[in-house]
């Protein structure tokens, strides 16, 4: 599949793995981050102009609103840019989201397109059956001028998807079982494709968070079929006429890896890769200090509702501080409608506007020595959510919200 959408984005009959091409660019995202080194380089080599401006997005997520100085002078140095060259999709406090939710919520990003990010998380979008794969700032920089970029032709790995959840088993549950399988450079510039009868039992926002962690285990992208569930996502949303495509029945794979849904288990990563995983009855009580319900991954309204729903009529442990943050402004709001944020607040939990913060060690929760925290991020390597002496452990909204209430990671079906 991924080798379609790259084909037709070089007007060749078809490409082969390993081959180097130089592909047509839908879309460039850029945030608050990346995006100020991929203007100086562009500026370096003396580029004036940017290749479409509509087909750059540029979000201002990851230390907004600005907890400081460099944050405010990194934000300003992209809005005067996105200014300067009358960029279409620019997203800054009140009007933004965490970019990987933020873009696909739009219908900035669709089925077939070829995406680049200065973002590793940028993979995201291939839920929509596009290809989407993380660059560096110099690749955006590239891409931001000249519409194109080269490319090596990943292989491919079939991941068939079968049977259906359990209860409280969620996208998360999915990702996490499948790096505890192969590791994390178990898909080393590879592409993830996903099929399988399962797949209709796993939401939108399960593939969103399916796709966004593909690059925890090496892989270029990850990628799902184009089915009934996607053209509804895409009905009405989508800002440009989308292109499927499919893998032929003959596809050659590297190998195929068989996940039954009905078999799975909360699971949990354990400090300090995401492939250290375990499922939560394997766990003794680890006792936590910190919850963070959100991020790129499961920030979504759904991953909202899951945690309210087990938080409802329940109160956070003593000991543990809970943020919950909606990944965009609508997710936001759809939490304040639909009574989310009343159960949020009434329960203990802190909210707040969209930001990448606690993800990151950025703002809005950083951990000191010692601590330990349940987080629906995608990442736990050392320090990354604050001192080299604490500890991450990533899970789904279920099990997160369930640990709230225990003070230890708990089972949401213990709750």
């Amino acid at each position: 599949m991924t080798q379609k959408i790259l084909a037709y984005h070089t007007d060749s009959p078809a490409v082969s793995a390993g081959q180097l091409i130089e592909a047509r660019l839908d879309m460039v995202l850029g945030n608050d981050v990346t995006s100020p080194v991929a203007i100086n380089e562009m500026n370096r080599f003396g580029q004036e102009n940017v290749f479409d401006k509509t087909r750059i997005a540029l979000v201002m997520d990851h230390f907004v609103p600005n907890k400081d100085i460099q944050s405010a002078q990194n934000c300003k140095q992209v809005r005067t840019f996105a200014q300067k060259h009358g960029i279409l999709h620019y997203y800054d406090v009140g009007n933004m989201g965490i970019e990987h939710a933020l873009l696909p919520e739009k219908g900035i990003v669709t089925a077939g397109d070829c995406i680049v990010g200065a973002d590793s998380h940028t993979c995201t979008y291939g839920a929509l059956g596009a290809f989407s794969t993380g660059v560096g700032s110099t690749d955006m920089a590239a891409g931001m001028a000249t519409g194109k970029l080269w490319f090596k032709v990943p292989r491919a790995i079939k991941v068939v998807i079968t049977g259906e959840k359990a209860p409280y088993i969620s996208g998360k549950d999915v990702i996490l079982h499948l790096i505890g399988l192969i590791g994390v450079d178990g898909a080393l510039y590879k592409s993830l494709e996903f099929t399988g009868d399962g797949i209709k039992n796993l939401s939108m926002d399960d593939r969103f968070c399916i796709s966004n962690m593909a690059i925890e285990c090496g892989a270029k992208n990850g990628i799902f079929p184009v089915d009934e569930k996607t053209t509804e996502y895409l009905q009405g949303r989508s800002i440009r006429e989308y292109k499927i495509f499919a893998a032929d029945s003959d596809a050659e794979y590297d190998s195929e890896i068989t996940i039954d849904l009905s078999r799975l288990k909360p699971t949990v990563a354990l400090p300090h890769l995401p492939e250290n995983t375990k499922t939560v009855d394997e766990l003794p009580e680890i006792k936590i200090d910190q919850v963070v319900i959100g991020s790129c991954t499961n920030g979504r309204l759904e991953d909202m509702r899951i945690a309210a729903s087990i938080l409802k009529g329940r109160r956070i442990a003593k000991n543990v501080r809970t943020i919950v943050i909606p990944a965009t402004q609508q997710v936001y709001l759809d939490c304040i409608k639909e009574g989310l944020t009343e159960i949020f607040i009434e329960a203990g939990a802190a909210v707040s506007t969209p930001t990448c913060g606690p993800c990151l060690g950025g703002h809005m929760g950083i951990l000191a020595a010692g601590e330990r925290a349940v987080s629906t991020s995608n990442r736990n390597f050392v320090g990354r959510m604050g001192h080299t002496e604490s500890e991450i452990y990533l899970a789904s909204p279920a099990v997160a919200a369930a640990s709230a209430v225990k003070g230890y990671i708990a089972d949401p079906a213990s709750v």
